[in-house]
């Protein structure tokens, strides 16, 4: 019981979390400290849509039980992405941040999906 409260908590974190990158990341000109971040980690502008759409299809994926193993995958797979865009730019302290953003889709793997419907 413990584990599918925890499970799902991580899940409504993680799916909040998805599609609030998203939103910020399709309205990045609002805010200066994000245009900065951007630039300093290589991504062009021609690329954030597709950032924002894999955050989108990230949050989606997490709330369906047969692609929530692929939601996790894919959201481990965009925090990688940025660590290392944050590394080869520099920016050891933007990879550390990372870290327990890595950790959480792969817990919610070995957690597995909160909801069983039989």
């Amino acid at each position: 019981m413990m584990k599918n409260i925890v499970s799902a908590v991580l899940l409504l974190i993680s799916v909040i979390l998805s599609f609030k990158h998203a939103w910020d990341t399709l309205h990045y000109k609002n805010n200066p400290e994000s245009v900065k971040m951007m630039e300093s980690l290589g991504i062009s502008e021609t690329f954030i849509p597709y950032l924002a759409g894999g955050a989108i299809v990230v949050g989606v994926l997490l709330l369906i039980p047969g692609t929530f193993f692929l939601g996790n995958l894919l959201n481990a797979i965009l925090i990688v992405m940025i660590m290392g865009l944050a590394l080869r730019a520099g920016n050891y302290r933007m990879a550390m941040i990372e870290i327990p953003f890595l950790i959480m889709p792969l817990v919610m793997i070995w957690l597995k999906y909160p909801f069983k419907f039989k």
